[in-house]
């Protein structure tokens, strides 16, 4: 952790940030919520995979840790997501998501250089536009909740997303975790 925020305390987490600015990130976990966990084209592990990696794109330890230990409790192994952080190219993932991941990546690095070509490759593994938008909605939150982490000096992830137990991953799993995690934190929704 680096200390950017003096009065957030020497071990800060998220949930100290959430709990010092509880009006603006009651909204963002209920959007979490709505996006990673309510039923859409794109399963919950496949959304938390995209998290995943965008995370690690953008370097940030900490939701790319978090986000490798949400997907595993949505049946994504860890082992999947470190391979694809060394080589997308030959990492174990389901062949038609490589299309979306290549999308994320490039939006994550140079999202001015999208192009047509990017969006067809996503419809000819038979992706619908919906799936898309929720791809590109799960990079957008990703990049901007890596932004307010590692701006506010959260840069350790404090499990190894291998060893959290079967008993947190079920509460991991929950449709409306995210807003649970604000509640425990101090955030009326």
């Amino acid at each position: 952790m680096k200390r950017l925020f003096p009065s957030l305390p020497e071990d800060a987490r998220l949930g100290d940030v959430v709990a010092k600015f509880p009006r603006t990130i009651a909204p963002l976990l209920d959007y979490h919520d709505r996006l990673l966990r309510d039923p859409g084209a794109l399963s919950p592990g496949q959304k938390e995979l995209i998290a995943a990696y965008v995370s690690g794109l953008n370097a940030c330890a900490f939701c790319h840790g978090a986000h490798t230990t949400m997907a595993r409790a949505h049946g994504i192994d860890p082992d999947v997501i470190d391979a694809l952080m060394a080589d997308p190219d030959t990492a174990p993932v389901e062949p038609a998501m490589r299309p979306l991941l290549a999308y994320v990546s490039k939006l994550t690095r140079s999202p001015a250089m999208m192009t047509e070509a990017d969006a067809d490759a996503v419809y000819a593994a038979g992706w619908s536009e919906d799936a898309l938008f929720e791809a590109i909605q799960t990079c957008g939150l990703n990049s901007l909740m890596n932004r307010i982490l590692e701006g506010t000096g959260i840069t350790e992830y404090y499990a190894d997303p291998r060893t959290v137990p079967e008993e947190r991953l079920e509460e991991l799993r929950s449709p409306h975790f995210y807003t649970e995690f604000g509640r425990a934190n101090g955030v009326s929704s």
